[in-house]
């Protein structure tokens, strides 16, 4: 895969708002675990090799075994190996990723605020806009993976 653009270069005071974004979700109060979940079946759902690369990487080095990682794709069936919250935010990632498919349902969102207090919930779907932004920029311009970087 060659990259199109360093959209970096090209656009560095937009990606530096996405940074601030991204520190903001951060510091939220939201488990670090939870949001590189989030953040790595969001890029599976949109197809984002450079980001489903970077996030994997991330939640390797934080401990997470490789043999939970593999089941992010299929958390629904995954039974014990997600929690709780882990499951209501992958589910809640799932619907608003897809919104044009789901229209973001209202089971959908008391099934999520069952689980998350209103700022969590609110932070959450920062996070998943983020990521999903992200995404867009990283397909557009081709992001080269690490993984296949020489």
């Amino acid at each position: 895969m060659t990259q199109r653009m360093n959209y970096n270069a090209a656009s560095p005071a937009g990606m530096k708002a996405f940074g601030a974004v991204y520190g903001y979700v951060a510091q939220s109060g939201l488990p670090a675990r939870l949001i590189d979940l989030v953040y790595l079946r969001i890029s599976q759902i949109n197809g984002c090799a450079y980001c489903i690369d970077m996030h994997s990487r991330d939640l390797l080095k934080a401990g997470v075994a490789a043999e939970h990682l593999f089941l992010v794709q299929v958390w629904r069936e995954a039974g014990h190996h997600f929690d709780e919250k882990e499951r209501a935010a992958l589910a809640w990632a799932e619907t608003v990723t897809r919104v044009a498919e789901t229209g973001v349902p209202d089971e959908a969102y008391r099934a999520a605020a069952a689980v998350f207090g209103e700022k969590e919930l609110s932070d959450l779907t920062i996070a998943i806009g983020l990521m999903n932004a992200y995404n867009r920029m990283a397909i557009s311009f081709r992001a080269t993976p690490a993984a296949f970087r020489g």
